[in-house]
């Protein structure tokens, strides 16, 4: 009974409701591996013609929007543009990360060649740029702006590669990723040492406790409950 019951549940479906007829298209959209890198083209030139048109000023006004909430004397509160980049970017480089330790792991970075191929074309690609803005700034000091043309963004990278699609080879696409993951590791420490006055130890030390948190919890053996142990254990060699 009870497993003539249980096929009985499996097969019986929701009933829908007038959300879906917006969930579903949105799902659709986002599981299209070329759906972010064109919403990110059209945003990109979007904000351009608004940047440069009458309608900067409004335009500028919208991000600085002060978003948050207050309870007391306690009050959480940014405009939209730092949302985006302290909030929405953590998460984004947070996903990156994991993917990029995939591959580090079981992927294609195993191989340390190849590893040490992108972190080289990486520092390259923070010299090379600072050298070239030397070069051409050289006669009009202060040279005050090497650490912007540093960094490599990260998120136009895979935009890009998004776009391409399957027409490119996923070793093309795992060394990109992780060429711009380490740039802009590299271009962050150097703006952060370069341009900073002082040092927030406290922030440091919660990052640091971050840090051995993690470690701690994968020395103990935890691990997602939703995701088996077969998912991550390296793939075997084939039998010959």
């Amino acid at each position: 009974m009870q497993t003539t019951r249980g096929k009985q549940t499996q097969g019986e479906e929701l009933p829908k409701v007038h959300i879906d007829w917006f969930v579903k298209p949105v799902t659709r959209f986002i599981k299209i591996e070329t759906a972010s890198g064109g919403a990110l083209l059209i945003a990109t030139l979007i904000a351009v013609i608004f940047a440069n048109s009458s309608f900067s000023e409004p335009f500028f006004q919208f991000w600085a929007t002060p978003v948050g909430f207050s309870f007391g004397e306690i009050e959480l509160k940014r405009s939209i543009h730092k949302w985006i980049n302290d909030g929405a970017m953590t998460i984004f480089f947070f996903l990156v990360a994991l993917e990029l330790k995939r591959e580090l792991i079981l992927g294609e970075l195993r191989s340390p060649k190849l590893a040490m191929l992108s972190i080289s074309a990486a520092i390259g690609g923070m010299i090379v740029p600072v050298l070239i803005f030397v070069v051409l700034q050289f006669d009009t000091p202060p040279l005050n702006g090497w650490g912007v043309v540093m960094s490599t963004d990260t998120a136009f990278v895979l935009g890009y590669l998004a776009l391409l699609g399957k027409s490119i080879p996923k070793v093309l696409r795992v060394f990109m990723l992780s060429l711009a993951v380490v740039d802009d590791i590299g271009a962050i420490l150097a703006v952060a040492i370069g341009y900073s006055s002082t040092i927030d130890w406290i922030y440091i030390g919660f990052a640091v406790v971050g840090l051995i948190t993690v470690k701690a919890m994968a020395h103990v053996g935890s691990s997602n409950p939703f995701f088996s142990k077969n998912e991550f254990t390296r793939p075997s060699a084939p039998r010959s």
